[in-house]
């Protein structure tokens, strides 16, 4: 009995000290399908991230937007043929009517022998006001004795195709007697700012440039009136002339336009022969080079202007008037880059003078 009794509590014994275990085996079991449900979790996030596709798919169609932003920016055609006036009398005749009218008006002055530097000035006049008015007249008054009055290269019929083409309302084209009648002894003169540079080489030009720019300017009373940066002083000497006679007229200057070699858009390029072309590339190419090396650090002018200098004295035709960094405002020359400047260049190549001009910077763009 005794023994029957040790051995039923040995099996309950045995019995309990099982059960842990056995418990145990199952709690193991459901750690399994724990770990299971964090494998959906990670197939959830695979959706996020396919849904980030069609984000980057949506912005293709914005871009697509820009498109007629851009034509938007294209110029309507012309109103009209073009009006060609010769008179005063008519030019003023026909002002008084378009301010009448409340029209805003722009002034292209130019010599004829028109480029693509040219022809973006009308654009331009074109998106600043609803007539625009070029004027094509060599001016007497800004060559010297010994320049190329006489050779100055003329294409009247060309440059009307030109003017027409660009969308400008009228051409005015005076003769000499027109504009400078018997007994005429007026002159407009900026002083301090035309004195060096082109001002030192050409006595007198800028006295010529003055006053038939204030004369154009009276005739057609422009709202605004256009000029290319290339002839960088001219711009600089009628942006003073504007303010020092109070003239109600905004001047405007547009980025130089040049060949695809580089070389600056000028009438006077048709003087060039394929050598001294090539030659004239130096031109561009030294100023490149000057605004590469103040664009890395370089801040002192005179080494600035060395550089130009080396590369001009490698061509054998050339000839240099100066090099010159300067205020871009005041053209005084400076001594040292400090925030920015103008690199000024003219030169002679063979008979024909050449300039040239490129802006210093000491913030890389």
């Amino acid at each position: 009995m005794a023994g029957k009794m040790a051995r039923d509590k040995a099996k309950r014994k045995s019995v309990h000290q099982a059960r842990p275990s056995a418990r145990k085996a199952p709690a193991k079991a459901k750690k399994a399908p724990a770990k299971a449900r964090k494998a959906p979790a990670k197939t959830k996030k695979a959706p996020a991230k396919a849904k980030k596709a069609p984000a980057k798919v949506k912005k293709a169609p914005a871009k697509a937007k820009k498109a007629p932003a851009k034509a938007s920016l294209r110029l309507p055609k012309p109103k009209g043929p073009l009006k060609v006036i010769r008179k005063i009398a008519d030019m003023k005749k026909f002002i008084r009517e378009a301010r009448s009218r409340g029209r805003r008006i722009a002034l292209v002055p130019t010599m004829g022998f028109l480029h693509d530097g040219h022809v973006s000035l009308i654009h331009e006049a074109r998106r600043q006001a609803s007539l625009v008015v070029v004027s094509v007249f060599v001016n007497p008054m800004q060559f010297g004795p010994q320049e190329d009055l006489d050779r100055y290269p003329r294409d009247f019929s060309g440059d009307r195709r030109k003017i027409a083409s660009a969308g400008a309302s009228v051409l005015f084209c005076p003769d000499v007697a027109e504009m400078y009648p018997e007994g005429f002894q007026t002159a407009v003169e900026v002083t301090d700012v035309s004195r060096d540079l082109c001002g030192a080489s050409r006595p007198g030009h800028f006295r010529g440039v003055t006053t038939v720019v204030a004369k154009l300017c009276l005739l057609v009373q422009p709202d605004v009136a256009l000029f290319g940066e290339k002839d960088y002083q001219q711009l600089i000497i009628i942006r003073r002339m504007v303010r020092d006679l109070g003239l109600d007229i905004q001047v405007v200057g547009m980025p130089t336009v040049r060949e695809e070699d580089g070389l600056a858009m000028s009438s006077r390029n048709t003087y060039l022969s394929p050598s001294q072309r090539q030659q004239a590339l130096a031109l561009s190419r030294g100023l490149r080079k000057a605004r590469k090396l103040c664009e890395s650090g370089e801040r002192d002018a005179a080494e600035l202007a060395a550089v130009v200098v080396d590369i001009l004295r490698e061509q054998r035709d050339l000839e240099i008037e100066y090099v010159a960094v300067c205020h871009p405002e005041t053209l005084e020359r400076v001594q040292e880059v400090e925030r920015e400047a103008v690199l000024l260049v003219a030169c002679r190549v063979g008979e024909t003078r050449l300039i040239d001009n490129i802006r210093l910077t000491t913030r890389k763009k």
